[in-house]
């Protein structure tokens, strides 16, 4: 794939028209049956999720921490291979594997000093990519980290608005 020529009249038209760049994505979950699990609706597919076990969710399906993880892998995993191949490192394969730690008395509110949420986050890449010299990695690990939108977001937090619009 020739992603210089892909990308190119992209990034002619944002260069021309930065609004043109400016893009909402949204993400909506909807109630189900049991209060422990929801549908998610991306725009272009569905996807369950459901309480951890931990918490009392079932424990069969991806609950709202695997699927921020599973987006930073993705977003991870997408954004070496495509710089990768911007700078013309030939790779074999690129494996990106999250783990994230918490500490559920705090999701209970069982342990009012125990923060809600992740403690630590951490992103393993294992790229088989013999041909690449040590500064080609180096600068390829670089640019991943400074492109990737998932890690960005979680390493510099946007403002989060909430608006709460009762149903009557």
């Amino acid at each position: 794939m020739d992603l210089r020529s892909l990308q190119k009249p992209l990034k002619e038209k944002y260069r021309d028209d930065p609004t043109a760049s400016r893009i909402t994505l949204r993400a909506q979950g909807s109630q189900t049956t049991t209060p422990v699990t929801c549908s998610v609706d991306i725009g272009r597919a569905i996807y369950q999720a459901e309480a951890h076990s931990g918490v009392g969710g079932p424990g069969t399906g991806a609950c709202s921490g695997d699927l921020l993880l599973g987006a930073l892998a993705a977003c991870a995993q997408i954004t070496c291979q495509m710089v990768a191949t911007a700078m013309g490192i030939p790779t074999r394969s690129i494996q990106v594997t999250v783990e994230g730690d918490l500490d559920l008395r705090g999701t209970l509110g069982i342990a009012q000093d125990v923060p809600v949420g992740f403690e630590s986050i951490r992103v393993r890449f294992d790229i088989d990519a013999p041909e690449a010299t040590p500064e080609q990695l180096s600068k390829l690990q670089e640019k991943t980290e400074q492109y990737c939108v998932v890690m960005q977001t979680l390493t510099r937090p946007p403002k989060v608005q909430t608006d709460w619009v009762p149903l009557r």
